[in-house]
C-alpha cells in the first residue's frame, strides 16, 4: 500500500480522458522496462514470540530510527509518526514502509536486472536482521499471520489505515484479516503499448492462481491448521468483492485503457487526501467527485493524484495503475522472493515466451479461470483443471518463464544468466510439494503441533 507524500499541486481532472491518459503515461519502450520488486515481513519478538507494537524502545519506530542512524535512511512522517523510510535524494534503494498489522514492507526501486533485484533483496534484509537482532526483533516470512489473534495484531498509526478499518467490515467478512494479518511479495512490471498491457494483463491474470499455487505457504491460524494452504489468497475472496477478484471484462473484446478506467471508476472510494490529512468518504464515488458532488468536499474536484490514490484501492489478482502490479502470491524467504520476480519477468519480458504463455490460457473460459482461483488456496498443486493438474501447469509456465530468462541474456558476475533465481522454485513445484505442505508436515511431526518452531525455522 503506497505512503502518501505531499509535493507539488496536481492538475485537475477535467475528463474521463484524462484518467485514461494518467494510466497511458506508463507506456515505455523495452529498453526501459523495469523490475520492482516488493515483499512484507512479520514482525516478532524472538524471546516472546509475540507482535511488535509501534510504540516503545523496542517497537516499530524504535526499528526504524535505528535503520535511520545505522543506514541513512530518512524518515516520511504523518504529524508525529514515521510512517515509512526513503533513501536521501539521489541514492537507490526504494522505500520501506508499514502495512497495517505492522508487516514490514520492502518496495524496491525499479531495476533492470534479477541480479539487482537479488542485491537489494539481500541487502534490505542484512540491514533489517543487523538492527533487528540488536533489538531482539525477528522477521518471518509466510503469507498469514500464524499464532496471533486479530486482537493481539498492533495497529499502526497511519491514517488510511484507520479509515479502511472502519469500512472494511462493511463490505466482507476478511477484510480486517486482510489489512493486518497477511503478507505477501509482489512484482511490478512495465508494458510498451496499450496492446501490450492488454496481451500482458491477460496472461499474468489467468496464470495468477498458478503463482498463488507455486507460493502457498499460510496454513495456520492462531497455532492450528486451518485446512487451507494459502489462507492469504483465500482471505482475499470474502474482502470486498467489489475491489478484487479475476476482472473477466480485461478478456472481452474491446478491452483496454478505458475499459479499465470504467471498472476503477465503478469501485467506491476510500478517502481524499488534503493537506496532510485522509478525509474519510468511504463507499463514494469516484464519478460524483468528478462532478463535484462528494458530500464530504462540495463543490471540489479531483486532481490526478486522487486518482493515482484511488487506483492504489483496488485490488485484483493483478493491479493496472502505470504499470502491472503481480498480486497473487503468499510471502516468503529470499529464494522466493526473487523466484516470484523471475517468474514473471520469464514470462511477460520476452515476446517470444509471452506468446507461448497465452497460447497456454487463451482457450481457458472466464469460469474456467474463477474455478482455478477458487481451488487453488485449499489444494495448491494438487487441484485438477480441465485434464490436467496444477502442478502440470506450474511446470508448463516455469518452462515458459526459462526460456524467456534466457533469452533476455542478463549475466551475473558469476556468469550466470537470470534462470539461476526460478531455480528453487522448479525443484518445489517438481516434488509436488508446497512451502505449506512442508510447513504442515513439521507440524504433525517433530514438531509435536506446536507452532513456536515456525519462528525459528522460517525466519530470514
Amino acid at each position: 500500500m503506497s505512503t502518501r507524500q505531499d509535493g507539488a499541486e496536481s492538475p485537475l481532472v477535467r475528463s474521463r480522458a484524462d484518467l485514461v491518459a494518467w494510466i497511458a503515461a506508463g507506456e515505455k519502450p523495452k529498453q526501459d522496462w523495469r523490475i520492482g520488486t516488493e515483499h512484507e515481513k512479520f514482525v516478532f519478538y524472538t524471546e516472546a514470540l509475540t507482535p511488535v507494537p509501534y510504540d516503545g524502545d523496542r517497537g516499530i519506530r524504535a526499528l526504524m530510527e535505528h535503520l535511520m542512524v545505522r543506514y541513512d535512511w530518512e524518515p516520511i512522517t504523518e504529524g508525529e509518526n514515521i510512517i515509512a523510510l526513503k533513501r536521501p535524494d539521489g541514492q537507490p534503494g526504494g522505500t520501506i514502509s508499514l502495512e497495517p498489522g505492522g508487516q514490514f514492507e520492502l518496495s524496491g526501486a525499479p531495476l533492470r536486472t534479477l541480479h539487482e533485484t537479488a542485491d537489494e533483496t539481500q541487502e534490505h534484509l542484512n540491514q533489517v536482521l543487523d538492527v533487528g537482532e540488536d533489538l531482539g526483533i525477528g522477521f518471518l516470512g509466510v503469507g498469514f499471520s500464524p499464532k496471533w489473534t486479530l486482537a493481539e495484531t498492533p495497529h499502526m498509526p497511519k491514517q488510511r489505515y484507520a479509515v479502511m478499518t472502519r469500512y472494511m467490515p462493511t463490505v466482507g467478512k476478511r477484510g480486517l484479516d486482510m489489512m493486518y494479518r497477511t503478507a505477501t511479495i509482489q512484482v511490478n512490471l512495465d508494458f510498451g503499448s496499450e496492446a501490450d498491457m492488454v496481451k500482458k494483463l491477460r496472461v499474468s491474470l489467468a496464470l495468477q492462481p498458478i503463482a498463488t499455487a507455486m507460493f502457498a505457504s499460510s496454513p495456520f491460524t492462531e497455532g492450528r491448521i486451518n485446512g487451507l494452504k494459502s489462507l492469504r489468497s483465500e482471505v482475499w475472496r470474502e474482502t470486498d468483492p467489489r475491489r478484487t477478484g479475476m476482472l473477466p471484462f480485461v478478456f472481452e473484446d474491446g478491452m483496454g485503457y478505458e475499459r479499465y478506467v470504467d471498472y476503477a471508476l465503478d469501485v467506491p472510494m476510500y478517502f481524499v487526501y488534503r493537506k496532510g490529512k485522509y478525509i474519510d468518504v468511504a463507499g463514494a464515488s469516484f464519478r460524483d467527485f468528478m462532478a463535484g458532488k462528494l458530500a464530504a468536499l462540495p463543490g471540489e474536484r479531483p486532481t490526478l493524484d486522487d486518482w493515482s490514490d484511488h487506483l492504489t484501492t483496488l485490488f485484483p489478482e493483478v493491479r493496472l495503475k502505470r504499470f502491472l502490479e503481480m498480486r497473487g502470491a503468499d510471502g516468503g524467504r529470499w529464494p522466493r522472493i526473487c523466484a516470484l520476480s523471475a517468474f514473471w519477468v520469464g514470462l511477460l519480458y520476452d515476446e517470444v515466451a509471452l506468446d507461448a504463455a497465452w497460447d497456454l490460457v487463451k482457450s481457458w473460459t472466464a469460469e474456467e479461470r474463477q474455478q482455478l482461483r477458487e481451488i487453488v488456496p485449499r489444494e495448491a498443486l494438487t487441484g485438477r483443471f480441465r485434464d490436467t493438474s496444477v502442478q502440470e501447469l506450474a511446470l508448463s509456465a516455469l518452462r515458459i518463464s526459462r526460456l524467456g530468462l534466457r533469452n533476455r541474456r542478463e549475466i551475473n558476475h558469476k556468469s550466470q544468466d537470470e534462470t539461476v533465481y526460478l531455480a528453487p522454485l522448479e525443484f518445489l513445484v517438481g516434488s509436488g510439494r508446497t512451502v505449506a505442505d512442508e510447513l504442515i508436515e513439521r507440524f504433525e511431526g517433530r514438531w509435536r503441533g506446536r507452532i513456536d518452531h515456525i519462528f525459528e525455522e522460517f525466519a530470514f
